[in-house]
């Protein structure tokens, strides 16, 4: 008797539709990840004036990201980890790098829709305007920044196995990051605070992602932020999928 095993891509295909389904149907948690970031942006339009559309909207975008990688994903990983899923997938002719692959690109997708919408709404309520280039970098820079938040996002679901726990974890993650970053890199915190705010992953996102959106503007500190966004990335990464447990037993 011989056993047909499904090809990698039909695997892959099958796993991205059902991971798509899941998050429209789950689309009511999605509209309040872009709502912060969309209300911020609204809200700031007095500062455009004075600290440039580029340093809103970078703000704005990495506020969305940190929402998409901390309250998004790690909450969707424990949520699913909790109910077996992964441990079904997993009886199957599923590799388990299938399986994280076909989560990260829907997360991957969120973030696309995310930065669209911010460079929509900050073109329509804030008139700012970026050159053709600024707009196809700073695509990129947030799936580089996105990146980041995401392999957080893997560090904190790995190691905690209650979904409860998880979403505590992030929500205060989430914000230490925005509130100490905002507040902190104007100064208001102090010198101390404002130095390592600069150089946390909340820094480096935002430095990146304004440099990216001006092009014109990026310089060594811009450069150094990206080495810093990827080296984040990159244990943050290896932390995230060394500490993961695939159940919750």
């Amino acid at each position: 008797m011989q056993r047909s095993i499904p090809k990698t891509s039909a695997v892959l295909s099958a796993l991205l539709r059902a991971d798509f389904i899941t998050q429209w149907r789950n689309r009511r948690s999605f509209r309040l990840v872009l709502l912060v970031p969309v209300i911020i942006l609204i809200s700031w339009k007095g500062l455009v004036a004075k600290m440039g559309g580029e340093f809103v909207l970078a703000a704005c975008i990495t506020i969305g990201l940190t929402s998409i990688g901390l309250m998004g994903y790690s909450n969707s990983i424990a949520r699913d980890r909790d109910r077996g899923i992964f441990q079904r997938l997993r009886v199957g002719p599923v590799s388990s790098w299938a399986i994280m692959i076909s989560r990260i690109v829907v997360q991957i997708a969120m973030i696309f829709i995310m930065t669209l919408l911010i460079f929509v709404v900050g073109y329509t309520v804030d008139h700012i305007a970026l050159s053709p280039l600024g707009y196809l970098f700073g695509m990129l820079i947030s799936l580089v920044g996105g990146a980041l938040y995401l392999s957080l996002g893997q560090v904190i679901v790995g190691p905690i196995k209650n979904p409860e726990t998880v979403n505590t974890t992030t929500r205060l993650v989430y914000f230490v990051f925005i509130m100490v970053g905002m507040f902190g890199e104007f100064g208001i915190l102090g010198d101390v605070v404002k130095d390592l705010v600069i150089w946390s992953p909340y820094g480096v996102v935002k430095a990146i992602l304004a440099g990216s959106l001006q092009p014109a503007s990026w310089n060594m500190h811009t450069s150094l932020s990206l080495l810093a966004t990827l080296g984040y990335t990159v244990v943050f990464a290896i932390l995230g999928i060394k500490w993961f447990r695939w159940s919750n037993k």
